[in-house]
């Protein structure tokens, strides 16, 4: 029994050590053919041979993390992986089975290339790690005050900062994406040799269309007659937000409206008669008949995307106001931002649903986990709605949808539309009654936007959907001290649109 039990102990030591003999071989094979791959999946080769979309390997060796002094190049994964300790291996594999995914199961002429190119997309594939491993000194001898406000900011937000925020062309280099002061903005914009020399004159309640005088731009602007409509959106519809209640009833005087949103045409006139190349952000005019306007910009406003008939964007609130000021004096009309029920009493054009044409939110919706992988019906929406299934992550020209009841264009997407009341959630609670002409709360810290944009959902571009500013998020990058009035440094799909109002004579 002994000699039995020492020669089964014996074999069963034997087969433990080839376990273990076997174990490590296993393991060390597993090592080195993982690590080849993981190194040869995080080759610029590897990942180029997936990723083919336009200009990606042009624009890097544009970059200055490519192109630079010390000829250091910085890989895809340096950026497009957080270091190692931060979960690089799960990130990889996650991305790679997305990749996987997308190249068996998805065309690469239908994915949305310049939407993935915008500072929203761009920071879930860029690692804030990733960026600080090698940036490790945030203040440089040759760091600017500018640079070191804005690095200051980073630190102490880190939650609403992104490294991309200020540096978005570092990886892949976009010259419209350059974070600096552009104070040739609008100098160089072309003349003709029109030149209105009057406002046109209004008699009647009819449309017309207004010229501005000494310059070549002309507008036109819609009658839209007195009435009273239901302000706001039922409880039953589809997406609803709890601050468009409750339902309301409101009265409103005759008035004029643009047809489209303010374009770069018509703004770019005001920015040259009232913007001062020199003057900072805190001094004023000192002569009261004057109107001061823009300071420089900082970037490019209009994204590269072009001016001309586009809708201008990224102006504040105050800048489009002024711009009202500026028109109606050289007019001599009495023009202003529409008060939030003239908007939506416009945007509806006498219909009561969800949208002017058929359909509701849950129809056009994006959002959920189907409608992503099965995809939308755009048939009916995209003809009369830039946003965010057929914008391609950009504006509009103004003229480019068709308009609605009233013959009034992208009051539903294509940009945000100021508006001149002070936001409150609860700001139907005080006119549920009724109203007349209602100018909205008398103080309040943001103002109302409406009509969503580009960038917005279905559900977003309701008529009765509303919105608000979001100043601090909308300056975080600027790198001013005070930051700017004029111009908003994280917002690109702002814009506005003017009323005029009807003089007391006009019959």
């Amino acid at each position: 029994m002994k000699i039995g039990n020492s020669i089964r102990t014996f074999f069963t030591s034997i087969k433990i050590v080839w376990i273990v003999i076997f174990g490590l071989i296993l393991g060390l094979a597993f090592m080195f053919f993982g690590n080849k791959a993981v190194h040869y999946t995080s080759t610029d080769e590897y990942c180029a041979s997936c990723h083919v979309h336009p200009h990606a390997e042009q624009s890097w060796k544009l970059s200055i993390h490519y192109d630079n002094k010390a000829g250091v190049i910085v890989h895809c994964v340096d950026c497009h992986l957080p270091p190692e300790g931060h979960g690089m291996l799960f990130a990889k594999a996650k991305q790679g089975a997305k990749d996987v995914y997308g190249k068996f199961f998805k065309d690469s002429s239908d994915f949305k290339w310049a939407a993935k190119r915008k500072l929203e997309m761009a920071k879930k594939f860029v690692y804030v790690e990733s960026c600080t491993k090698c940036h490790q000194n945030l203040f440089p001898k040759t760091l600017t005050v500018d640079g070191e406000n804005a690095h200051l900011s980073f630190l102490t937000s880190k939650s609403e900062v992104s490294c991309l925020n200020c540096h978005l062309d570092v990886g892949h280099f976009d010259p419209n994406n350059k974070h600096e002061h552009n104070k040739n903005f609008g100098v160089t914009a072309s003349e003709s040799t029109l030149v209105y020399t009057e406002a046109t004159p209004v008699t009647n309640f009819t449309s017309f269309t207004e010229k501005i005088p000494g310059t070549s731009v002309s507008f036109d602007m819609v009658a839209i007659p007195e009435g009273q409509f239901v302000m706001g959106s039922p409880k039953n519809e589809s997406l609803r937000k709890p601050d468009e209640g409750p339902l309301h009833p409101v009265k409103l005087s005759r008035f004029f409206i643009a047809k489209v949103e303010v374009s770069w045409d018509e703004y770019l006139e005001f920015f040259k008669a009232t913007s001062s190349q020199g003057r900072k952000e805190i001094e004023e005019n000192a002569n009261v008949d004057a109107i001061s306007g823009p300071t420089p910009p900082w970037g490019a406003p209009d994204q590269g995307w072009g001016k001309g008939p586009r809708p201008a964007i990224t102006m504040t609130w105050k800048s489009a106001n002024v711009y009202c000021k500026w028109l109606s004096k050289v007019t001599g009309k009495k023009y202003r931002l529409p008060t939030e029920a003239e908007w939506e009493y416009a945007a509806r054009g006498g219909t009561k649903t969800p949208y002017f044409f058929q359909g509701d939110a849950k129809k056009y919706t994006s959002e959920g986990f189907f409608k992503k992988i099965l995809g939308v019906d755009t048939t009916t929406i995209q003809s009369y709605v830039a946003y965010k299934e057929n914008s391609q992550s950009q504006t509009f020209e103004t003229n480019a949808v068709k308009g609605n009841p009233f013959g009034l264009k992208n009051m539903l997407g294509n940009v945000y539309e100021f508006c001149s009341d002070f936001y409150s959630p609860t700001a139907y609670q005080v006119d549920k009654k009724g109203a007349v002409n209602p100018k909205g709360p008398k103080k309040g810290q943001e103002h109302v936007i409406r009509g969503g944009s580009f960038k917005s959902d279905a559900k977003d571009v309701r008529c009765a959907a509303r919105d608000f500013t979001k100043t601090k998020a909308w300056l975080v990058t600027d790198p001013q001290m005070p930051k700017s009035v004029w111009w908003y440094s994280d917002c690109i799909d702002i814009g506005f649109r003017v009323v005029c109002e009807v003089d007391e004579n006009i019959k």
